[in-house]
C-alpha cells in the first residue's frame, strides 16, 4: 500500500513538472525564437529596400536640380 502511494505521488510529481514547467518553457522558446526570426527578417527586408533605394538614386541622373520646380518667391522683410 505504502509503495503504491510512493508511485502515485512519484507520477503525479513528474506529471506536474512535465506540464506545469517543462511544455510552457519550451512553447515560450518557440515563440521567442519565431519573433526574433520574424524580426531579423523584417531587419534585412528594410536594409535591402534601403540598399537598393540608394543604389538606384546613385545610378539616375538628378533631373529635379536642373529643372525648377516652381515660382519662386522673393519675399521682402517687413520692418
Amino acid at each position: 500500500m505504502f509503495r503504491f502511494l510512493l508511485y502515485f505521488f512519484l507520477i503525479y510529481l513528474g506529471y506536474q513538472f512535465i506540464f506545469n514547467f517543462l511544455i510552457p518553457i519550451f512553447k515560450t522558446t518557440q515563440q521567442v525564437r519565431r519573433n526574433v526570426r520574424a524580426m531579423h527578417d523584417q531587419v534585412n527586408d528594410f536594409a535591402n529596400t534601403q540598399q537598393s533605394g540608394a543604389s538606384s538614386k546613385t545610378k539616375s541622373p538628378d533631373k529635379s536640380s536642373k529643372e525648377p520646380i516652381g515660382d519662386y518667391i522673393d519675399f521682402e522683410e517687413i520692418k
